[in-house]
Protein backbone atom coordinates (compact mmCIF):
# COMPACT_ATOMS: atom_id res chain seq x y z
CA UNK A 1 0.00 0.00 0.00
CA UNK A 2 2.66 2.60 0.67
CA UNK A 3 4.80 1.96 -2.43
CA UNK A 4 1.95 2.76 -4.68
CA UNK A 5 0.61 5.44 -2.74
CA UNK A 6 3.85 7.90 -2.99
CA UNK A 7 3.49 8.27 -6.61
CA UNK A 8 -0.19 9.61 -6.54
CA UNK A 9 1.18 12.42 -4.14
CA UNK A 10 3.97 12.79 -6.14
CA UNK A 11 1.39 13.87 -9.37
CA UNK A 12 -1.12 15.40 -7.38
CA UNK A 13 1.81 17.89 -6.39
CA UNK A 14 3.15 18.67 -9.86
CA UNK A 15 -0.52 19.41 -11.15
CA UNK A 16 -0.63 22.37 -8.64
CA UNK A 17 2.87 23.56 -9.26
CA UNK A 18 1.84 23.82 -12.93
CA UNK A 19 -2.28 25.07 -12.34
CA UNK A 20 -0.09 27.92 -10.12
CA UNK A 21 2.58 28.45 -12.47
CA UNK A 22 0.95 28.90 -15.87
CA UNK A 23 -1.85 31.11 -14.72
CA UNK A 24 -2.85 33.52 -11.77
CA UNK A 25 -6.05 33.43 -10.05
CA UNK A 26 -9.39 34.96 -11.80
CA UNK A 27 -8.14 32.57 -15.06
CA UNK A 28 -6.21 35.64 -16.85
CA UNK A 29 -2.66 35.54 -17.59
CA UNK A 30 0.63 38.41 -16.31
CA UNK A 31 0.83 39.73 -19.92
CA UNK A 32 0.75 43.42 -20.39
CA UNK A 33 -2.42 43.89 -22.62
CA UNK A 34 -4.32 41.17 -20.16
CA UNK A 35 -3.03 43.50 -17.07
CA UNK A 36 -5.16 46.42 -18.66
CA UNK A 37 -8.09 44.70 -19.78
CA UNK A 38 -8.33 42.71 -16.22
CA UNK A 39 -7.36 45.81 -14.10
CA UNK A 40 -9.55 47.16 -11.11
CA UNK A 41 -12.27 49.99 -12.89
CA UNK A 42 -9.82 52.84 -11.12
CA UNK A 43 -6.74 51.32 -12.00
CA UNK A 44 -7.98 50.96 -15.52
CA UNK A 45 -9.49 54.22 -15.72
CA UNK A 46 -6.03 56.10 -14.65
CA UNK A 47 -4.33 53.72 -16.87
CA UNK A 48 -6.70 54.80 -19.85
CA UNK A 49 -5.82 58.69 -19.11
CA UNK A 50 -2.33 58.15 -19.31
CA UNK A 51 -1.98 56.61 -22.10
CA UNK A 52 -4.18 59.07 -23.72
CA UNK A 53 -1.71 61.93 -21.94
CA UNK A 54 1.05 59.32 -23.86
CA UNK A 55 -0.52 60.00 -27.41
CA UNK A 56 -1.15 63.31 -27.25
CA UNK A 57 2.48 63.81 -25.61
CA UNK A 58 4.27 61.98 -28.72
CA UNK A 59 1.68 64.12 -31.44
CA UNK A 60 3.17 67.47 -29.95
CA UNK A 61 6.66 66.18 -29.94
CA UNK A 62 6.36 65.59 -33.57
CA UNK A 63 4.53 68.39 -34.62
CA UNK A 64 7.41 70.63 -32.72
CA UNK A 65 10.17 68.51 -34.52
CA UNK A 66 8.84 69.39 -38.02
CA UNK A 67 7.81 72.77 -36.95
CA UNK A 68 11.09 73.93 -35.27
CA UNK A 69 13.46 72.11 -37.94
CA UNK A 70 11.69 73.84 -41.04
CA UNK A 71 12.02 77.43 -38.69
CA UNK A 72 15.63 76.75 -38.20
CA UNK A 73 16.30 75.70 -41.77
CA UNK A 74 14.02 78.96 -43.43
CA UNK A 75 15.88 81.43 -40.83
CA UNK A 76 19.02 80.58 -41.78
CA UNK A 77 18.34 80.80 -45.45
CA UNK A 78 17.00 84.22 -44.72
CA UNK A 79 19.52 85.52 -42.31
CA UNK A 80 21.99 84.53 -45.00
CA UNK A 81 19.75 86.12 -48.12
CA UNK A 82 19.29 89.37 -46.09
CA UNK A 83 22.59 90.45 -45.52
CA UNK A 84 23.68 89.88 -49.24
CA UNK A 85 21.25 91.87 -50.61
CA UNK A 86 21.71 94.90 -52.58
CA UNK A 87 18.56 96.63 -51.14
CA UNK A 88 15.69 96.52 -48.49
CA UNK A 89 13.10 97.35 -51.02
CA UNK A 90 14.01 94.91 -53.61
CA UNK A 91 14.54 92.12 -51.11
CA UNK A 92 11.12 92.98 -49.37
CA UNK A 93 9.40 92.83 -52.92
CA UNK A 94 11.35 89.02 -53.06
CA UNK A 95 9.99 87.83 -49.84
CA UNK A 96 6.38 89.47 -50.62
CA UNK A 97 6.68 86.66 -53.75
CA UNK A 98 7.77 83.85 -51.72
CA UNK A 99 4.75 84.44 -49.15
CA UNK A 100 7.36 82.71 -46.18
CA UNK A 101 5.92 82.39 -43.15
CA UNK A 102 8.58 81.65 -40.69
CA UNK A 103 9.62 84.31 -37.92
CA UNK A 104 12.51 86.07 -39.33
CA UNK A 105 10.76 87.12 -42.46
CA UNK A 106 7.29 87.94 -41.27
CA UNK A 107 9.08 90.80 -38.57
CA UNK A 108 11.14 92.04 -41.73
CA UNK A 109 7.58 92.40 -43.52
CA UNK A 110 6.11 93.88 -40.59
CA UNK A 111 8.93 96.17 -40.20
CA UNK A 112 8.65 97.28 -44.34
CA UNK A 113 5.24 97.60 -44.17
CA UNK A 114 5.60 100.11 -41.44
CA UNK A 115 8.74 101.78 -43.18
CA UNK A 116 6.36 102.36 -46.56
CA UNK A 117 3.24 103.63 -44.30
CA UNK A 118 5.54 106.10 -42.73
CA UNK A 119 7.39 107.37 -45.75
CA UNK A 120 3.60 107.76 -47.39
CA UNK A 121 2.60 109.65 -44.07
CA UNK A 122 5.77 112.15 -44.53
CA UNK A 123 4.80 113.00 -47.58
CA UNK A 124 1.44 114.48 -46.63
CA UNK A 125 2.93 116.51 -43.84
CA UNK A 126 2.74 120.24 -45.55
CA UNK A 127 6.16 121.56 -45.99
CA UNK A 128 5.35 124.80 -43.74
CA UNK A 129 4.55 122.36 -40.57
CA UNK A 130 6.19 122.98 -37.43
CA UNK A 131 6.70 119.28 -36.70
CA UNK A 132 10.21 118.66 -37.12
CA UNK A 133 11.84 115.59 -39.30
CA UNK A 134 14.00 114.49 -36.22
CA UNK A 135 11.07 114.20 -34.67
CA UNK A 136 9.19 112.57 -37.09
CA UNK A 137 12.43 110.02 -37.50
CA UNK A 138 11.69 108.91 -33.94
CA UNK A 139 8.32 107.96 -34.55
CA UNK A 140 8.96 106.04 -37.25
CA UNK A 141 11.81 103.96 -35.37
CA UNK A 142 9.38 103.61 -32.54
CA UNK A 143 6.58 102.00 -34.93
CA UNK A 144 9.12 100.11 -36.54
CA UNK A 145 10.22 98.48 -33.83
CA UNK A 146 6.94 98.34 -32.28
CA UNK A 147 5.56 96.26 -35.19
CA UNK A 148 8.87 93.75 -35.35
CA UNK A 149 7.97 92.98 -31.22
CA UNK A 150 4.30 92.31 -31.82
CA UNK A 151 5.64 90.23 -34.94
CA UNK A 152 8.17 88.42 -32.77
CA UNK A 153 6.01 87.86 -29.66
CA UNK A 154 2.82 85.90 -31.95
CA UNK A 155 5.08 84.06 -33.80
CA UNK A 156 6.63 82.92 -30.34
CA UNK A 157 3.54 82.13 -28.46
CA UNK A 158 2.42 80.35 -31.61
CA UNK A 159 5.49 78.17 -31.73
CA UNK A 160 5.24 78.00 -27.90
CA UNK A 161 2.11 76.57 -28.33
CA UNK A 162 1.79 73.03 -26.67
CA UNK A 163 4.66 72.60 -25.12
CA UNK A 164 2.48 73.46 -21.44
CA UNK A 165 0.73 69.96 -21.96
CA UNK A 166 4.55 69.07 -22.01
CA UNK A 167 5.25 70.40 -18.97
CA UNK A 168 2.10 69.34 -17.16
CA UNK A 169 2.39 65.79 -18.32
CA UNK A 170 6.06 65.09 -17.50
CA UNK A 171 5.05 66.71 -13.89
CA UNK A 172 1.97 65.17 -13.39
CA UNK A 173 1.72 61.64 -14.96
CA UNK A 174 4.40 60.09 -12.39
CA UNK A 175 1.87 60.93 -9.91
CA UNK A 176 -0.94 59.64 -11.78
CA UNK A 177 0.97 56.79 -11.95
CA UNK A 178 1.49 56.51 -8.51
CA UNK A 179 -2.05 56.87 -7.49
CA UNK A 180 -3.35 53.43 -9.71
CA UNK A 181 -0.60 51.90 -7.77
CA UNK A 182 -2.08 52.72 -4.23
CA UNK A 183 -5.54 51.91 -5.53
CA UNK A 184 -4.10 48.19 -6.92
CA UNK A 185 -1.64 47.72 -3.87
CA UNK A 186 -5.23 48.42 -1.19
CA UNK A 187 -7.01 46.11 -3.74
CA UNK A 188 -4.46 43.74 -3.07
CA UNK A 189 -4.75 43.28 0.35
CA UNK A 190 -8.06 43.76 0.67
CA UNK A 191 -7.92 40.48 -1.08
CA UNK A 192 -5.98 38.98 0.99
CA UNK A 193 -8.26 40.01 3.57
CA UNK A 194 -11.21 38.49 1.83
CA UNK A 195 -9.33 35.28 1.14
CA UNK A 196 -7.47 34.66 4.42
CA UNK A 197 -4.38 33.61 1.80
CA UNK A 198 -1.52 35.14 2.11
CA UNK A 199 -0.08 33.15 -1.19
CA UNK A 200 1.80 35.63 -3.06
CA UNK A 201 -0.42 33.52 -6.32
CA UNK A 202 -3.16 35.85 -4.86
CA UNK A 203 -1.89 39.41 -4.63
CA UNK A 204 0.65 38.80 -7.38
CA UNK A 205 -1.86 40.15 -9.67
CA UNK A 206 -3.09 43.55 -8.15
CA UNK A 207 0.43 44.13 -7.60
CA UNK A 208 1.54 43.67 -11.39
CA UNK A 209 -1.16 46.07 -12.05
CA UNK A 210 0.05 48.56 -9.45
CA UNK A 211 3.22 48.87 -10.94
CA UNK A 212 2.24 48.65 -14.13
CA UNK A 213 0.13 52.44 -13.35
CA UNK A 214 3.59 53.53 -12.22
CA UNK A 215 5.12 51.94 -15.37
CA UNK A 216 2.84 54.17 -17.87
CA UNK A 217 3.14 57.09 -15.44
CA UNK A 218 6.98 57.58 -15.92
CA UNK A 219 6.74 56.04 -19.70
CA UNK A 220 4.79 59.23 -20.11
CA UNK A 221 6.60 61.92 -18.27
CA UNK A 222 10.51 60.67 -19.37
CA UNK A 223 9.70 61.24 -23.35
CA UNK A 224 7.76 64.53 -22.15
CA UNK A 225 10.62 66.54 -19.99
CA UNK A 226 12.64 65.45 -22.19
CA UNK A 227 11.38 66.85 -25.33
CA UNK A 228 10.26 69.77 -23.66
CA UNK A 229 13.74 70.58 -22.38
CA UNK A 230 14.85 70.21 -25.83
CA UNK A 231 12.26 72.31 -27.50
CA UNK A 232 12.18 75.54 -24.90
CA UNK A 233 16.05 75.42 -25.55
CA UNK A 234 15.57 75.75 -29.29
CA UNK A 235 12.63 78.31 -28.44
CA UNK A 236 14.94 80.25 -26.44
CA UNK A 237 17.76 80.16 -29.11
CA UNK A 238 15.61 81.17 -31.58
CA UNK A 239 14.06 84.19 -29.41
CA UNK A 240 17.89 85.27 -28.76
CA UNK A 241 18.07 85.30 -33.19
CA UNK A 242 15.10 86.91 -33.58
CA UNK A 243 16.13 89.30 -30.88
CA UNK A 244 19.16 90.09 -32.46
CA UNK A 245 18.13 90.79 -35.71
CA UNK A 246 15.71 92.99 -34.54
CA UNK A 247 18.39 95.00 -33.12
CA UNK A 248 20.71 95.15 -35.99
CA UNK A 249 17.21 96.01 -38.13
CA UNK A 250 17.18 99.08 -35.60
CA UNK A 251 20.45 99.70 -36.53
CA UNK A 252 20.58 99.53 -40.62
CA UNK A 253 17.05 101.48 -39.80
CA UNK A 254 18.66 104.53 -38.49
CA UNK A 255 21.44 104.38 -40.81
CA UNK A 256 18.68 104.80 -43.65
CA UNK A 257 17.03 107.18 -41.85
CA UNK A 258 20.11 109.71 -40.81
CA UNK A 259 21.35 109.38 -44.77
CA UNK A 260 17.69 110.37 -46.21
CA UNK A 261 17.32 113.41 -43.77
CA UNK A 262 21.34 114.45 -44.60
Amino acid sequence: MASTAAPVTGVNAADVAGTVAGAAPGGHSMGIFDLIIHAEPMVLAIMLLMIGMSIACWAIIIEKFMALRSVNEKTNQFENEFWSAEALDKYYEKVKKRKSKHPLSLMFSAAMEEWFRSKGQERLVPSGSSRGGSDLTISVKERILQQMALTRNREMERLEKGLGFLATAGSATPFIGLLGTCIGIINSFRAIAGSQNTSLAVVAPGIAEALFATAIGLFVAIPAVMAFNKFNGELNRLASKLEDFSTEFQMLLSRQLDKGNN
